[in-house]
């Protein structure tokens, strides 16, 4: 039975529980934090490795690295014939408490009142946000998460390591100051442009911190209260709030199932386009009417910014070519995304314009981030460059048509009433329920069976009530759930129509 000196020993080095990490990693880590948080003070002697070994039921091995890793590094310092003790140092010294000046209250003062101090508020403006918790849910049809399945982890880490070796720190570990890495800019140029029909030269591409980042530097180059910017109804939220931090003039402009409605376009500046799939309803814009508004931004001295969302992910028919492919005039600022494929947290994306432009925003860059992280350019560069992307989008591609055709089926065998058209491509379905039903209180009651969905209204800058229409997003969600997910929500559903006194359709029963 092991005795209280070990069981002691048990407690303070608890071994967390990341399931990335390995167990040196895991014991480094406890070691560190009982040291960092003051549970152990310099010159405290730690148990002998055979000892600790038995009290965390480990390899005594495993507990020699540990410590010898953490000598060092400074933490730890061993002492022949005595020991391993935490070194002098160790756990970074605390100011002391000052006294409050002669003649000064020591009691708090009045704090700034923030709320009329912040002039560019995002409080209260719809928005995509996912619930609190909401990897917990079993069915989260959301945006903004991925399937660790489809993640090519072999392969990202390879360009990670190999971004990491000695030869390769000098290519971006120093400052580019208002640059990007050429390596990456040259893959988005020939592998990535070219295959939308875009061609630029490297003067006239600049890479961001993801496609939204985008949205904030053109609209810090370009608008201000009296700029007239088009956007689309229903439209991108995120471009939205990232446009109104510069309060233009919105200016609400229709889409229908081909897309954005190009005919009787109001008088604009600038009009934010989604012509792949549009954000939200997935719809493609077709040939003719892109070719017609490149015409109407050229007769109606309009500039359009082109976000070309999930154009890689397409299931069916021939690939559209980007408007920014089309331009002939200079009119197209095109948006792109370098990692969304591979997982929205990686956040690289780029802007193709005018080189006179794209020098403006790199001296905004610079006074915001400088520029986005080098090491991540350098390793997707690889990542593009050893053709891991190509093959990546391929296996999305099969996963993502999987899943929206089992979508389809579920939704109309869960969920007959509501209407949706199947997409070309992308990772969502669009969806409108019936009349009586309201997008944001279906979200909220389908949060008691287990699933998330997107509510409507974030879509709309004034979104009607009730407003019929909610996004379901599959990019990390297995194809083996998704029909019991969508069977979840028709008793979500059954739930609000006998709170609201409605009638629906039984059911058909499961095959």
């Amino acid at each position: 039975m092991p005795g209280p000196e070990t069981i002691q020993w048990a407690r303070l080095f608890e071994l967390p529980e990341p399931a990335a990490l390995p167990l040196q990693a895991r014991l480094r880590l406890a070691v560190v934090q009982a040291i960092l948080d003051g549970r152990l003070d310099a010159g405290a002697a730690l148990p002998s490795s055979r000892e600790l070994a038995v009290a965390l039921a480990i390899s005594r091995n495993t507990v020699t690295a540990a410590y010898q890793q953490l000598v060092d590094e400074g933490f730890l310092e061993s002492k022949p014939r005595s020991g391993v003790f935490v070194a002098a140092g160790a756990r970074p010294a605390v100011p002391l408490a000052a006294e409050p000046l002669a003649g000064i209250s020591g009691q708090p003062g009045r704090p700034p009142q923030w709320p009329a101090r912040v002039l560019r508020s995002q409080v209260g403006r719809p928005t995509l946000a996912k619930a609190e918790h909401w990897r917990d849910y079993r069915y989260p049809f959301v945006y903004g998460s991925y399937d660790a399945e489809l993640f090519p982890t072999e392969d990202f880490r390879e360009c990670c390591t190999r971004s990491l070796a000695r030869v390769a720190l000098a290519r971006w570990s120093p400052d580019l100051e208002s640059e990007d890495l050429p390596e990456l800019v040259e893959q988005i140029r020939t592998r990535l442009l070219t295959r939308r029909g875009v061609f630029a030269l490297k003067e006239e591409i600049i890479v961001t911190v993801g496609t939204q980042h985008a949205y904030s530097l053109l609209a810090e180059a370009l608008f201000d209260s009296t700029t007239r910017v088009g956007l689309e109804v229903p439209g991108h939220p995120h471009a939205r709030n990232s446009f109104a931090l510069r309060s233009p003039r919105v200016v609400d402009v229709a889409v229908d199932d081909e897309g954005l409605v190009v005919d009787a376009l109001p008088a604009v500046d600038y009009l934010f386009v989604t012509p792949s799939h549009q954000s939200p309803t997935t719809a493609t814009l077709t040939l003719a009417r892109r070719q017609w508004l490149l015409r109407k931004a050229e007769l109606q001295d309009f500039v359009l910014i082109e976000d070309d969302y999930e154009s890689e992910n397409l299931h069916a028919g021939a690939p559209m070519p980007a408007l920014k492919s089309l331009d002939r005039s200079g009119r197209v600022i095109y948006i792109g995304s370098v990692s969304k494929n591979l997982s929205p947290a990686l956040r690289l994306g780029y802007i193709v314009a005018a080189r006179e432009l794209v020098s403006e925003l790199r001296l905004l860059r610079h006074a915001m981030l400088r520029h986005p992280s080098a090491f991540l350019q350098h390793a997707y560069a690889l990542f593009l460059s050893l053709g891991h992307h190509e093959s990546h989008a391929r296996k999305v591609n099969l996963a993502m048509r999987e899943r929206l055709e089992v979508a389809g089926s579920a939704l109309r065998q869960y969920l007959p009433e509501f209407e949706f058209t199947p997409p070309q491509g992308g990772a969502s379905i669009w969806v409108r329920a019936p009349a009586w039903v309201d997008g944001a209180e279906l979200a909220t009651m389908a949060r008691s069976h287990g699933v998330l969905i997107e509510a409507g209204n974030v879509f709309f800058a004034q979104p009607p009530y009730p407003c019929p229409f909610f996004r379901m997003r599959f990019s990390s969600m297995p194809a083996s759930q998704i029909a019991a997910g969508v069977q979840a929500l028709g008793l979500a559903v059954d739930d609000l129509a006998r709170a609201r006194g409605a009638h629906r359709p039984v059911l058909r029963a499961p095959h």
